[in-house]
């Protein structure tokens, strides 16, 4: 079976994070004899055709160079609604997306199209539909929905999309509901991504200090976050990996509730290094808000540490509270404060819960088990149509 995905986020060399799901699941689909290639655009030094992986990528270019700034950033829906260059370069976009599919179902003939995030892609995919009837399943990821909820000329187009989907999934039964609530009749497939098992495992002995994985947007919640440490009855630490706009705005935080001593501000690190931080911390702080899934629980998880999350989104599909986690009422940052207090000081008991949740990564995240599920949603709508 040939599948074409196509998709705005995708890993640019080998390690790079973004999108870096989709090639596992590519990879892992060989194993179900599911043969994969990618239509993805184009980015800095990036060739226009290349093999990742053993998988085959074809990407696109959409603008002058100094405009292809859409891609690879998780910024595409607020830098469109902010800036004119911005919405030239989504057309120019979605044009040139639309030309390469072209070229790609004509060369490498695919039995069903994958789209994913609702738009762009799955948006072009149904033109690619209706030039050539080739079946689509689209996936949800959680940034598309919120795209449909809070812009209102995106939901006609969301209900579009929707409708000309052969199948249509979601990775979290949060947002299986949310599209329900958009779109009635949607009836999405829960089945979630993978995550890099063979890279997230337990290994060094457990620190003391706290840790927060994301970007440094409102929704990621680490406002919220910083107003709970202050809260804590010790004087724990806190790791910070991740970089966005909100930068200065979040130190400025920090400072005024005198956590300067205690907050590390790392950056952006190599994905190389996110498994010993994952290892080391004593937990993982997840404080967000309608997250589609929430990858870093997962592979927080997979290295075996406990992990504290807001009730909210996908997050409820990862961490079950009192069994693989701690869970929290959204934006409620005394709660926040005391989960976190009970983790540090509760010893055996936290690991416990990471113990469990970690088997329970395994069994719902690994790539073998993620590729099966896929390679079975796709057999069933071509089974569907035949």
């Amino acid at each position: 079976m040939n599948v074409l995905f196509l998709t705005h986020s995708y890993p640019q060399r080998e390690g790079d994070a973004a999108g870096s799901f989709l090639l596992r699941l590519a990879v892992a689909l060989r194993d179900e004899d599911v043969h994969v290639k990618v239509v993805a655009p184009a980015g800095p030094g990036l060739p226009a055709t290349e093999t990742l992986e053993g998988i085959p990528i074809e990407r696109f270019r959409y603008a002058p160079r100094r405009f292809e700034k859409l891609a690879y950033t998780g910024n595409m829906a607020k830098d469109v609604a902010s800036s004119w260059s911005a919405r030239l370069a989504l057309v120019g976009f979605m044009g040139s997306d639309f030309v390469h599919a072209v070229r790609a179902r004509r060369e490498f003939e695919p039995d069903l199209i994958h789209a994913h995030w609702w738009f762009p892609n799955g948006l072009v995919g149904t033109w690619l539909r209706g030039l050539s009837h080739v079946p689509m399943v689209t996936t949800l990821h959680g940034t598309d929905v919120r795209l449909a909820k809070t812009v209102g000329v995106a939901r006609p187009l969301f209900r579009h999309v929707m409708g000309h989907s052969t199948a249509v999934t979601a990775v979290s039964r949060w947002l299986r509901d949310e599209a329900e609530k958009l779109a009635p009749g949607t009836n999405a497939t829960v089945a979630p991504m993978p995550v890099a098992t063979n890279l997230f495992k337990p290994g060094a002995p457990k620190g003391e200090r706290l840790l927060f994985v994301g970007r440094f947007s409102a929704q990621k919640g680490l406002e919220h976050l910083l107003h709970a440490l202050a809260l804590m009855r010790g004087t724990t630490a806190l790791d910070i990996v991740g970089e966005g706009a909100g930068k200065d705005a979040l130190q400025k935080v920090a400072g005024e509730l005198g956590l300067g001593a205690r907050v590390s501000w790392l950056g952006q690190v190599p994905r190389r290094e996110l498994p010993g931080l994952y290892q080391r911390a004593a937990a993982v702080v997840v404080p967000s808000i309608d997250e589609g899934l929430g990858l870093v629980a997962v592979e927080a998880l997979l290295s075996e540490t406990p992990v504290v999350a807001f009730d909210s989104g996908g997050l409820r599909d990862v961490i079950q509270n009192g069994k693989t986690g701690m869970l929290v009422p959204p934006g409620d940052r005394q709660a926040l404060a005391a989960a976190l207090d009970e983790v540090i000081g509760s010893g055996e008991a936290a690991m416990d819960l990471a113990k469990a949740g970690r088997l329970y990564a395994l069994s719902t995240f690994a790539p073998e088990s993620v590729a099966r599920r896929y390679a079975g949603i796709y057999r069933q709508v071509l089974g569907g149509i035949a």
